[in-house]
């Protein structure tokens, strides 16, 4: 199983930028698939899921409304549109996928969830 995340960069307060995680190596047909997001010197934090084949998105509240998960089925590959970046948004976000999604919505913001993890990818806001 490969998650090769992509589309990390620098970019201005207020700019937007759209991360991209690609699968390989597993089915999807019933996974979810996330985002997190780690800062320097803080713990991993959920920004976002989907559940794969019903295309179903949740998110972490504070980031509703800037940021959006969606896919591209024939790719195999979870996307993040993230608007109106700030500052405190810098981190390595990182996608992650749990080969069977889980219902119990209390676990997906939770890393241990997720049985495999892309490389992360580097987001720096400037203010």
């Amino acid at each position: 199983v490969q998650l090769q995340a992509s589309g990390g960069g620098l970019v201005q307060a207020g700019d937007s930028l759209r991360l991209s995680c690609a699968a390989s190596g597993l089915s999807l047909s019933s996974a979810g698939m996330a985002w997190f997001r780690q800062a320097p010197g803080k713990e991993r934090e959920f920004v976002a899921v989907m559940r794969w084949s019903m295309a179903r998105a949740y998110y972490e509240d504070s980031l509703k409304g800037r940021f959006t998960i969606s896919r591209d089925i024939a790719k195999n590959t979870v996307l993040l549109q993230m608007n109106s970046l700030k500052p405190e948004d810098t981190a390595v976000y990182f996608c992650a996928v749990d080969p069977i999604w889980n219902v119990d919505p209390r676990t997906w913001s939770r890393p241990d969830t997720y049985s495999y993890w892309g490389q992360g990818t580097l987001v720096t806001v400037s203010s």
